[in-house]
């Protein structure tokens, strides 16, 4: 494991434990982080598989049912069917539903409903991915893998991020699915995060190469990247999720943050990219907290102007 690879961990267990201290949340904060997450997932998940609808477009069409002009049919669909099928994952994460045939068919039949005929049903024939190292499953041995899967899950005797980079990438090898496998696989790793206590991530669009490289690197037997993959998505959202408690949590960007310190922008900005100074990039910028920057002076023996 690489220093980087420690600090994230490391930041992970301490966010947490911040997290779980200022439980239960205020009703009207856990709305608000709801209606943004739903948004924010369904946007970049259909962007990573091609849909064309913008955030702003996004967000128009599920909070105000505005059709957008030059769009098709189906991106709208794809739009409002997988903001219904994140609504769905945290529903049945509340109730802490298995994660078993019944409920995989059921969230693919609302991710493709009006879009597939075969919606919430598993695939009859067998079908190749441009790009793919392996072919997916023989479609008559789906049953047989996904019980393998659901067994591995019942097990639990991986961390819960690794487990969810594990259920994430079987599933997408296995490919029960004629399509939609991607939206399902990303709507079932919140399932598994969220029931273990942990809020929903958001895979950026920005970084499908990554996304898809790291899967292939899984597909080979090298899943590490993967998880660390889904380790920095899930520290992203423990960030946004605290820094709604304020002070010291809010997310400042850096040119902000470097007023109090001895460090340029620049120099931070370096320290984020190794993995260093723990901060979320927020569309093109980088944030970070007070209580990071003061973590990462600690470490490298600076102290802030």
């Amino acid at each position: 494991m690489t220093p980087a690879d420690t600090h994230l961990m490391e930041w992970i267990r301490n966010k947490s434990e911040r997290l779980n201290a200022l439980r239960p949340l205020d009703k009207d904060l856990v709305k608000r982080l709801h209606q943004e997450m739903r948004v924010l997932h369904t946007y970049n998940s259909n962007a990573i598989e091609g849909n064309t609808l913008t955030l702003s477009e996004t967000k128009l069409v599920l909070n105000e049912g505005i059709t957008i002009g030059g769009k098709t049919l189906r991106e709208h669909l794809e739009a409002t069917n997988n903001a219904q099928a994140y609504d769905l994952i945290v529903r049945l994460a509340q109730e802490q539903a298995p994660i078993n045939h019944v409920t995989i068919q059921q969230i693919h039949e609302v991710v493709t409903r009006g879009i597939l005929e075969s919606a919430g049903r598993y695939r009859t024939k067998n079908v190749r991915i441009t790009g793919a190292v392996r072919s997916p499953a023989d479609w008559q041995h789906i049953i047989r893998e996904m019980d393998g899967l659901f067994a591995d899950i019942a097990q639990q005797n991986r961390p819960a991020i690794e487990m969810t980079a594990y259920l994430h990438h079987r599933f997408v090898a296995i490919h029960p699915f004629i399509d939609g496998n991607g939206r399902v696989a990303r709507l079932l790793g919140n399932l598994y995060l969220i029931r273990n206590g942990f809020p929903p991530i958001v895979l950026d669009q920005k970084k499908r190469l990554h996304y898809y490289r790291a899967l292939r690197k899984a597909d080979c037997g090298n899943i590490s990247e993967f998880v660390q993959f889904t380790a920095r998505a899930v520290n992203e959202a423990l960030s946004q999720t605290l820094a709604t408690a304020g002070e010291k949590d809010t997310l400042i960007p850096l040119r902000e943050l470097v007023k109090d310190s001895s460090y340029s922008q620049e120099y931070l900005s370096l320290a984020a990219r190794k993995g260093l100074l723990d901060a979320t990039k927020i569309g093109d910028t980088w944030h970070a907290t007070k209580r990071a920057l003061d973590e990462y002076c600690r470490e490298h023996g600076r102290k802030q102007a």
